[in-house]
């Protein structure tokens, strides 16, 4: 394929996906536009339950250019080796999968529930936890787990057992306006493998000779601090389970860091989502620090195709777990418990998103999706060049970000947590003593915790 031809591919493809990956202050950037865009394709589409074994199989999944378009491709390229194999794919929001979930099982029934579903990373341990039974012990399947992330995998794991077939890379990358970070003095090569205490130093004096900030962050939904947390293998919540905000020194380390780059101009806070993408998109940040799936946005502003690059994130400084790798955002496949054909479903998931880099090849111009198969990093497409990000191979690079997240403690109560710190970090800013704005936001996790 040539070089200019993949990458105008490319540019469509990841801009397509982008309400797929990115773009919500809701449960989650990926939540919200997700469940926004094909809400009311998901109520227009009758009940369906589970197929009644045979070749096909019914699946959830939302978002036609990117999800659904992905799991289409996989069942073409399987049913081109397996004579007679479907698929049918009913377009269902997260939101609408989870509450479908959820009746299913206070009615003690999951009759209802298609064979296949997808759900969002972030949110499944609060439906694995309170409904076991709805899903697939995956023991069985024939994958290579070391081909996937630890991070990725342990998304959908309890108690050591697989229970989804990993999609939608997270990792978060760094990206930077070279053009900017010129005018200052500085290059790419100056925020990788960096501190955020030198990312601080860089973002003061960027602000200083060009007015524009290093980063931006929403203030109630922004997703940096769990960034920088999970980038130590650390969270808010700790290993019993319980709220852990307080007397947590990962944490304290993180949110003096975040309190320090909001007041001395390195972080602008905004409102929301949409203030968010405009602070990118009309230059007024020259940086950016969150999952992958960001690029689909930078994409679209085709007047600044050349002028980025991407790297790693930051480091926390004097934390000894610190890492510059985490991850925000991503979905993974699971098998129900009202599925018929399980082998089938199995066979299917291994053979295309758990094992084939040919899939994986397929997919990403078509739908911009970046795979968590670590070996598809290594192919001819995954490395050619991206002229939006100054030719360089972001896929592959983006691969092998994910290879390198920490495992963290992860948890049903991760949007709870988010919103009270988030909380707190704005009640320091506006004077707040320290002890007392995170006394307030253990308390009030605590209490989300107990509803």
């Amino acid at each position: 394929m040539k070089k200019k031809l993949l990458a105008v591919l490319l540019t469509g493809a990841m801009a397509m996906s982008l309400v797929a990956c990115g773009g919500g202050s809701g449960d989650t950037s990926q939540d919200s536009a997700a469940a926004s865009s094909d809400a009311s394709s998901s109520e227009a589409s009758s009940e369906a339950s589970s197929s009644e074994g045979g070749n096909k199989l019914t699946i959830w999944a939302w978002d036609q250019t990117f999800n659904i378009l992905s799991m289409q491709m996989a069942a073409d390229q399987y049913a081109a080796d397996h004579e007679g194999f479907e698929v049918e794919i009913i377009e269902t929001s997260s939101d609408d999968c989870q509450t479908k979930l959820t009746t299913c099982a206070n009615a003690g029934d999951y009759s209802t529930m298609a064979d296949i579903v997808l759900m969002q990373d972030n949110s499944y341990q609060k439906y694995l936890s309170s409904y076991p039974d709805a899903f697939t012990d995956l023991s069985n399947i024939n994958i290579n787990w070391d081909d996937f992330g630890a991070l990725k995998q342990s998304y959908s794991m309890k108690d050591g057992v697989h229970y989804g077939v990993p999609f939608d890379n997270g990792a978060v990358i760094a990206c930077y306006r070279t053009d900017v970070l010129s005018e200052a003095g500085y290059t790419i090569a100056d925020l990788t493998d960096i501190t955020w205490s030198r990312f601080i130093e860089i973002g003061k004096d960027v602000h200083e000779k060009t007015g524009k900030y290093l980063l931006s962050s929403e203030a109630n939904g922004g997703d940096t601090l769990m960034m920088m947390i999970q980038s130590c293998g650390a969270n808010f919540i700790n290993d019993s389970g319980q709220a852990y905000i307080v007397g947590n020194e990962v944490g304290d380390a993180c949110i003096d860091l975040y309190v320090e780059m909001i007041q001395n101009d390195v972080i602008k806070l905004v409102n929301n989502w949409d203030e968010y993408i405009s602070t990118i998109t009309n230059g007024e940040t020259a940086g950016i620090v969150n999952g992958n799936w960001i690029t689909a946005t930078l994409m679209t502003t085709e007047d600044q195709s050349g002028l980025w690059e991407i790297t790693n994130m930051p480091s926390v400084d004097g934390v000894a777990s610190a890492t510059n790798y985490a991850n925000n955002g991503g979905s993974s496949w699971y098998i129900t418990s009202n599925c018929k054909n399980v082998d089938l479903a199995m066979d299917f998931l291994a053979s295309t998103f758990g094992s084939s880099t040919d899939f994986y090849d397929a997919i990403l111009p078509n739908t911009g999706a970046i795979a968590c198969y670590l070996p598809a990093g290594e192919s001819a497409v995954y490395n050619e060049p991206n002229a939006y990000f100054n030719d360089q191979a972001i896929f592959s690079t983006i691969v092998g970000y994910s290879a390198n997240i920490p495992e963290f403690i992860s948890n049903p109560y991760h949007y709870e947590a988010r919103e009270a710190v988030n909380t707190a970090v704005i009640n320091i800013v506006n004077g707040t003593d320290k002890a007392a704005a995170l006394q307030e936001a253990q308390e009030t996790l605590e209490f989300k915790m107990s509803e």
